[in-house]
């Protein structure tokens, strides 16, 4: 079983009362559906949008602390679920679920389930 992340992403403003309203109902839906698979491992919605982002940054041997997101866009990362599924086919069908839950595009990105160690040895034979 492999683990992906599907990203929601929104764009510089707010959900509308009526859009939030629908929400609530849409995607417990699509979490139940996740959960009744054995697919559902967690779910967030993030608070705020883009203005309420903090960045943390290494300066030398301090810390740039800086209100905003990491970078100037018109989108912001709002939500995501973290899910299991056999393969990518199993999470891109997953994902289609998604999308029709919040009504937007789900980007889809597969986590990194090699261990440090793993990670070190492929990446000196130049396999990263």
């Amino acid at each position: 079983m492999a683990r992906y992340m599907f990203a929601v992403r929104y764009a510089d403003h707010e959900p509308s009362e009526e859009e939030f309203r629908r929400l609530c109902v849409d995607v417990p839906v699509f979490d139940e559906k996740l959960a009744d698979a054995g697919a559902f491992v967690f779910h967030g919605g993030l608070r705020g949008g883009a203005k309420a982002a903090t960045v943390v940054r290494q300066s030398g041997d301090d810390f740039l602390i800086t209100d905003g997101p990491y970078t100037e866009t018109k989108e912001h990362l709002g939500g995501f679920w973290i899910v299991d599924a056999a393969d990518l086919d199993e999470a891109l069908e997953w994902a289609k679920l998604a999308s029709v839950a919040v009504r937007r595009a789900i980007e889809v990105r597969p986590f990194e389930d090699r261990d440090i160690e793993e990670l070190l040895a492929a990446s000196a034979a130049g396999e990263l």
